[in-house]
């Protein structure tokens, strides 16, 4: 309980003070002229003048509340390593008793979790308990932490009581840990990649060896070693084993007993590309479809378009000289002997034989395929005559053989069910509101994959791999009607630059894969197939545990499941077929950048607020009672500041000079004064 007097004026208080100077001014001329009972009635006026003050008495009972801690628990990866956790639950349980037991004080519990890519958010954590509290039951803010303390309080953001921070890690660990300084986000296959790496080392180490073993995978394929200098900056050199993702990790040789290994690893996720893609396409006579085939490789910026057409065939005597032609001579030795390794595809538009390739240079390009080229026929009727390419070298890669018969109906291409499943054809816009063709080459399928179909079902599009090589056979010179949007049209330049990229082994159009992509709720892994089943996924997680993932079909050729995951670094999958490893984060997490122990990174902000800091290691400091403004930490011992909050349960609110009791006392005093003046004149 306590009371308090307060004053709860009657009058303005500029009228209050005019009344009080009026009562001086009447008193004081009643002494100048020595009037009788002077006092008497200067005494009624401030007896008046104090009653009007309304002077009051206000008593409170009040509720004392208890001294709130807030105890910091830090429960990130880095201070769940051996020795670390057990001294914090130690140090929780005996520092909750003391507080509850010595000074009555409420223990708040905040549990700080990893926060992925953010690290420790120790000030976050504290701003949103602070704003759960009354800030004036705060005595004291205490860390249970190893110090790696990632983010910094807001400005503007004040402590309302003494920040402790009780250290769980020990004071001689050491660590190493490696680092990618500088490296590339893509590389040209083929062409050297510079990567710069340096091995760290830090803490209380002893040990002199100069040297460390480096070990470098690539997608999860087995190591090379290299011998690296500890603290100095080295360029290694690698290369882009394929096109699209390469994940190279890099791994040094852990020191026996250093504090942890999660920081002795690092991933580089490289882009493997082409420097150009290079393309030979030969039209055999010009038609419409020449301009389609020219403008859809001349739109594509990487892509390198060497093109020739015959426009005057070796048969034809029309008597012109030929010194007098402005037209260029076919390089056929050059391009389909000496350099025809350089192109990625050729292509054959409405080509036959004409003696202008002779039967060496079409063998070439049968052991261009094979070892690893690209070629596409679009064939027109010159395929199904005795000229045609398939009665010639190029016959054992070709997938579909001529009936000599040519198709002269309109008809709508159309999936077959590989085609439905194909990534070269798979979820093609508009499918089923196409515009048709007027002409089909019919074709005796050999062998390959059949993706498009025409006329009664017949093949239209054929592709086929072929030792290294693909190919693939296009049965119609009719897609530019598509593009001159007949009937409506259809996906011609969609359709052509998967076939071209396919052919050009892009690996985003490759039909077996097995794709991961990150997600909020996990990571999708995604196999795509032409398989009608395909077998369970077993992904490694980076801590070495393995699960087997079942997958469902999701869309044709595409099959998906949802793999739940917590780590971050370098996984490896694979369902038996095929194998793959992709990265989630990085391998080594915010958490591990620098594990060792220490209150560095807070120490400006714990001085600030008269905190202290303590090893656990070293034993538990003491806690006493400070005054607010005072040194709150000391060797060995550490302050809380009682805050003697109260809640006011009940207020009662008394005048002590009652309207009644001021009229009696003033109808008093005059009377006196009268009784006075009466007796003096008596």
């Amino acid at each position: 309980m306590s009371y308090s007097v307060f004053l709860d004026p009657l009058l303005p208080l500029p009228i209050w003070i005019g009344l009080l100077v009026i009562c001086a001014l009447a008193s004081g001329l009643g002494l100048l002229r020595g009037l009788r009972g002077w006092a008497w009635r200067m005494a009624a006026f401030l007896l008046l003048l104090g009653a009007l003050l309304n002077p009051q008495l206000l008593r409170e009972d009040r509720i004392l509340k208890p001294d709130i801690v807030l105890l910091l628990k830090d429960q990130t990866a880095s201070n769940r390593l051996p020795g670390r956790i057990a001294r914090l639950e130690a140090a929780e349980t005996v520092l909750e008793q003391t507080l509850q037991r010595q000074f009555g004080a409420e223990v708040r519990k905040i549990s700080i979790e990893d926060r992925k890519e953010e690290g420790t958010a120790l000030f976050a954590a504290l701003r949103d308990a602070l704003a759960q509290e009354p800030a004036g039951q705060i005595a004291a803010v205490i860390a249970l932490s190893d110090g790696q303390v990632h983010d910094r309080p807001l400005p503007g953001f004040s402590f309302p009581a003494p920040f402790h921070m009780l250290l769980t890690g020990e004071k001689d660990e050491f660590d190493r840990k490696l680092e990618i300084k500088n490296s590339p986000a893509f590389a040209i296959l083929g062409e050297p990649v510079t990567v710069t790496l340096k091995i760290e080392e830090s803490g209380a180490l002893t040990r002199a060896d100069p040297r460390a073993d480096v070990f470098i995978s690539v997608d999860g394929a087995p190591p090379t070693q290299f011998n690296l200098p500890v603290g100095t900056e080295v360029d290694v050199e690698l290369s882009a084993l394929h096109g699209g993702e390469n994940i190279f990790e890099f791994r040094v040789e852990p020191l026996a007993g250093e504090v942890s290994e999660s920081n002795n690893a690092a991933m580089l996720s490289v882009n493997g590309v082409r420097e150009r893609l290079r393309v030979l396409l030969v039209s055999g006579e010009p038609h419409p479809g020449t301009r389609t085939w020219r403008n859809l490789l001349k739109s594509d910026s990487s892509v390198d378009l060497v093109h020739f057409t015959i426009l005057r065939p070796p048969e034809k005597q029309d008597g012109v000289p030929v010194d007098e032609l402005s037209l260029i001579a076919f390089p056929t030795r050059q391009l389909f002997l000496e350099k025809i390794d350089d192109f990625d595809l050729i292509i054959f538009d409405r080509y036959k034989r004409r003696g202008i390739l002779p039967p060496a240079y079409l063998q070439n390009i049968v052991r261009y395929v094979g070892d690893g080229g690209a070629i596409l026929v679009a064939a027109g009727p010159e395929y199904a005559s005795a000229n045609s390419l398939f009665r010639s070298p190029l016959q054992p890669i070709l997938p579909g053989a001529p009936t000599a018969q040519v198709i002269e109906n309109g008809f709508l291409p159309a999936l077959t069910e590989f085609g439905q499943r194909h990534p070269v054809t798979a979820q093609l816009p508009e499918t089923g509101d196409w515009g048709r063709w007027m002409r089909q080459i019919e074709l005796l399928p050999l062998e390959g994959d059949v993706i498009l179909k025409g006329v009664q079902g017949l093949p239209l599009l054929t592709l086929n791999r072929f030792k290294a090589g693909r190919v693939a056979l296009l049965a119609s010179d009719h897609a530019w009607l598509w593009d001159r949007n007949f009937e409506g049209g259809g996906p011609q330049q969609e359709l052509l630059r998967r076939l071209a990229h396919w052919l050009m082994s892009e690996p985003e159009l490759e039909e077996e894969a097995l794709l991961a992509e990150q997600l909020e709720e996990g990571i999708l892994i995604t196999r795509r197939s032409l398989n009608a089943v395909v077998d369970p996924v077993e992904v490694v997680a980076p801590s070495g545990i393995s699960q087997k993932l079942s997958l469902e079909e999701r869309a044709p050729g595409q099959f998906q499941g949802l793999y739940k995951n917590t780590q971050t670094g370098l996984f490896k999958m694979s369902d038996g077929a095929l194998t793959r490893a992709f990265a989630i984060g990085s391998a080594t997490p915010k958490e591990f950048e620098n594990p060792l122990s220490t209150a560095g990174l807070v120490l400006p902000i714990i001085k600030e607020n008269s905190g202290g800091v303590f090893w656990l290691q070293e034993g538990l400091p003491r806690v006493r009672a400070v005054n607010t403004g005072r040194a709150a930490a000391g060797r060995g011992w550490l302050g809380i500041t009682p805050r003697q909050a109260y809640e006011n349960v009940q207020l009662s609110q008394f005048s002590l000079i009652p309207g009644w009791l001021a009229a009696f006392l003033v109808s008093l005093i005059g009377v006196l004064a009268w009784l006075h003046e009466g007796r003096k004149r008596a």
